[in-house]
């Protein structure tokens, strides 16, 4: 009786714990759990030809290391406006993993996508422009990067076409591409979807629906 009661009991603290960091926005355990990279080929790496933060560090690398670096901080998900635009408060969402990472190869997206929208107006469905969260909608980044980006193969089993740093969207959703590879060759994907997420680098390419995949140029 006692071990079923202790068994219970442990059970409870559990639910409690998992409830608790629901309410504030994340689960207690979620975390940058990185997976190996189990490809046994060889794929020869992109680098980009610019460095805009003159770090030493190319774009494409910087987008993704700045991407790997925010996620070490563990963002919490919750969607919030911000008046500075990106949130600084320790919680986040899927747009903010792109953000972030651009912001640390030296890119204020913020500003570009707003730049964009003075430009192109008919292209967004945005009938206020607002600087502060513009950029961190799907829909308008969808717009932005197909106008300032490259765009690349939508088919995850072109694995060549797919390199680290690179910017993939899904209905509704936005990621990374990561520098490590499932055993096929087809690469994980650095993203913020949810309270309930484990890890912030998941096996996804070939589980959902891809509406974009670019490069920034």
């Amino acid at each position: 009786m006692k071990k079923v009661f202790v068994t219970v009991l442990s059970f409870l603290v559990v639910i409690g714990l998992c409830v608790g960091g629901i309410a504030l926005g994340h689960l207690p355990f979620s975390d940058l759990r990185r997976k190996a990279d189990c490809y046994a080929g060889s794929i020869e790496v992109c680098h980009s030809q610019n460095d805009q933060d003159g770090d030493g560090i190319d774009d494409q690398s910087d987008l993704l290391q700045s991407a790997l670096e925010y996620l070490k901080t563990r963002p919490h998900y919750r969607s919030a406006y911000y008046e500075s635009g990106y949130p600084d408060d320790g919680f986040g969402v899927c747009t903010d993993v792109v953000a972030f990472g651009l912001l640390g190869a030296g890119y204020d997206l913020s500003q570009l996508v707003d730049e964009d929208i003075r430009s192109h107006p008919s292209d967004y469905d945005v009938p206020q422009r607002d600087r502060n969260i513009d950029f961190r909608r799907v829909r308008n980044l969808l717009v932005y990067f197909r106008h300032t980006a490259e765009e690349l193969s939508e088919d995850p089993l072109d694995i060549e076409e797919w390199q680290g740093g690179d910017i993939v969207i899904f209905p509704g959703h936005i990621g990374i591409v990561s520098e490590r590879r499932n055993a096929q060759g087809i690469p994980y994907v650095l993203h913020h979807y949810s309270s309930f997420q484990w890890s912030y680098e998941e096996d996804i390419l070939l589980d959902r629906e891809i509406i974009g995949h670019f490069r920034i140029k």
